[in-house]
């Protein structure tokens, strides 16, 4: 399994939003986003909440994460 990091915050500082707003636009839940932005290197991620994020800042999925271990 491989640990990906996660993009969150960077798309979120670049928009001015804060992690509620994260969570209003895109929908996913407030803890989840939350998590994801303090916590950005993670071994599992829920890919519908990525879907969403991805959304709500308008660029690809596979723009909030990079792999950092395979």
């Amino acid at each position: 399994m491989g640990l990906v990091r996660l993009r969150i915050q960077e798309f979120a500082d670049k928009q001015g939003w804060n992690i509620k707003e994260v969570s209003d636009r895109s929908g996913v839940p407030y803890g989840t986003v939350k998590t994801y932005m303090r916590l950005p290197e993670r071994a599992t991620v829920d890919l519908t909440a990525l879907c969403k994020l991805a959304r709500a800042f308008d660029v690809l999925m596979e723009d909030l994460f990079e792999v950092v271990e395979d």
